[in-house]
Parts: C-alpha cells; sequence; structure tokens
C-alpha cells in the first residue's frame, strides 16, 4: 500500500488535483482524500476548489454534481460503475409525466439522482438540509419530492406538510431494521440511537437523533455519550472513529454495506489520474439547467 500512496501523491501533484471522498467510501480511500464528507459538503467543496482536476470517490451522481458546478475543470470519478440505485429508480420521461399531473408543484429533487433528472426539478436539496429547502417553498403550493420517499416522508413529517412522494428509497439504508434497534439496546442500554433519514419510518421513530452522514459525525462528537448505535452505510464508522476517539460506535448491521461505494480503491484512484479517465462530464444545456436547482439549494443552506 505504501508504494501505491506514494504514486498517488506524485500524480495527484503532477495532475494538480484534490481528492474528494464521501463518507462510505472504503478507509484507505478516506484517509488518502484531500476532503471527506456527505453531499452537501463535497458540492461547496468542489464549488470552491482552486484545482483544475477534481477525483471524486464516491458514486456517479456526486461526479455529476462536481462537474455541473465545476464545468471548466476535468472530473474524474475511480470506478465509471460506481453508480447509485435510487438515482436509477426515476428517469426523465416519469418525472414530466407526474409534473404533467401536478403541474403548479415545486419539484425537490434529492441530490441522488442523475443530472438530467436535477434539470427537470425546481430546486435540490441534500439530507442536510432537505427540511430547510422545502421549508422555503410557500405552503400553498404542491411539492413533488423525488426520488427518495423514506427522506421525503421525515420532511414531510418534520414539517407537518403533506408532500408528493416519488416511490424510491436506498436498498442500504432500507437494509437496517427497527428490531436490530430494539436489540442493541438491550444489549447497549446508555448508547445514543443516531440514523440517517433515508432509514424507513419505524427505524426513524425509535431514534434519539436522525441526521446526514456529516450531521451523525457532529452529533457524536459534540454529544456527552461514550456509546452510540449508528444506522447508516457502514463506512462512516471509519471517520466517527477517527474523529471520536475513546467513543464506542456499534453499526445497526453489517449488511447496510453499499457495494457501489466501495467500488472505488488506492489502486483505481491512481491508475484514473495516471489515465485522465473514467472522466465525467454534464454537458450543456442540461449542465446550465441542473446546475440553477444546485445553485438554489446552496443559496438556501
Amino acid at each position: 500500500m505504501a508504494e501505491v500512496l506514494k504514486e498517488l501523491a506524485r500524480l495527484k501533484a503532477l495532475r494538480k488535483a484534490v481528492i474528494l471522498a464521501h463518507n462510505y467510501q472504503r478507509p484507505e480511500v478516506q484517509d488518502a482524500a484531500d476532503f471527506v464528507g456527505d453531499s452537501l459538503d463535497l458540492s461547496r467543496k468542489a464549488a470552491h476548489t482552486d484545482a483544475g482536476v477534481i477525483l471524486f470517490c464516491g458514486v456517479h451522481f456526486m461526479a455529476e454534481t462536481a462537474s455541473i458546478l465545476c464545468p471548466q475543470k476535468t472530473v474524474l470519478i475511480p470506478d465509471e460503475n460506481a453508480g447509485c440505485p435510487m438515482a436509477n429508480m426515476i428517469t426523465v420521461r416519469e418525472l414530466r409525466r407526474k409534473k404533467q399531473q401536478h403541474p403548479g408543484a415545486a419539484v425537490v429533487c434529492y441530490v441522488n439522482s442523475s443530472a438530467a433528472v436535477k434539470a427537470e426539478s425546481d430546486v435540490c436539496c441534500t439530507s442536510a438540509n432537505a427540511v430547510k429547502v422545502v421549508d422555503s417553498i410557500p405552503r400553498d403550493r404542491e411539492v413533488l419530492f423525488i426520488p427518495d420517499s423514506s427522506l421525503g416522508g421525515y420532511v414531510s413529517k418534520m414539517l407537518d406538510r403533506p408532500l408528493i412522494l416519488w416511490p424510491g428509497f436506498c436498498p442500504t439504508h432500507h437494509r437496517i431494521l427497527a428490531e436490530e434497534i430494539v436489540r442493541m439496546k438491550n444489549l447497549h442500554p446508555e448508547a445514543q440511537v443516531v440514523v440517517h433519514p433515508e432509514c424507513t419510518d419505524d427505524v426513524v421513530a425509535l431514534a434519539d437523533h436522525v441526521a446526514s452522514t456529516t450531521g451523525i459525525v457532529r452529533y457524536c462528537r459534540e454529544n456527552q455519550a461514550r456509546e452510540f448505535i449508528v444506522g447508516t452505510e457502514i463506512g462512516i464508522r471509519h471517520r466517527l472513529i477517527k474523529e471520536s476517539p475513546g467513543k464506542k460506535f456499534y453499526m445497526l448491521t453489517a449488511l447496510a454495506d453499499c457495494p457501489n461505494m466501495k467500488l472505488n480503491t488506492l489502486e483505481k484512484m491512481v491508475w484514473a489520474l495516471d489515465d485522465m479517465a473514467p472522466e465525467v462530464r454534464v454537458d450543456e444545456p442540461v449542465a446550465g439547467q441542473a446546475r440553477r436547482t444546485i445553485e438554489k439549494m446552496l443559496a438556501t443552506g
């Protein structure tokens, strides 16, 4: 691994690249990155980096978002097969048909979606700011929330506001079961339960705190509790341990392991910078239309 890291550092300097990694990436990939975070964190980093090359260690829609925000930069992804099942649960044709059924609705698009779907939407959101984004829309206007029905349901309950929900979901988070929380609480009664809003509503109902991945990291770091039961993709445990040494973290299930996120490896990062491929680029006019929805999200906070 030492030789691979050495070559990665050489190529990174040669290409004047910045490496972004999502919280669900392999531990060694996170450690090799310049910035580790969730979709909102990394979107902001992509928008403000001075680097000419962005190596995005995540899934395809994240690299697309970086390309949309940084059209003048080269955006690479270590493995072009790193996709998102949730993003594949909605197409532009399906969305247009739904918009025809609700012509006055504002379309709020979870960032876990393709650039083309973002371009057909009014505003994007992430799990960190979904409540705030939806709340910024006048209450007398219908809201179509796509594609994650679990996150949309959570937002609806938080705001006590009915939303039109698309029947999409994250397969990884739906492997986390409420019965596992009950079992783990019996084993660790002093532990705080913190989960991601992509979980099903019965799991969310049993949590002490619900947050995005960065919100989970922050909550565990700042909370006085010493033990935490965590309901999200297992890759986050690496960052939790690094940022909160001395605390104990119990992942609800080993099944919450996203195979797409784990496709990226150190070797593939080296190959990507060496070959300057696979490149992810979103062409106009889709990029311009999608950029508008993302910038509205970033302006909301």
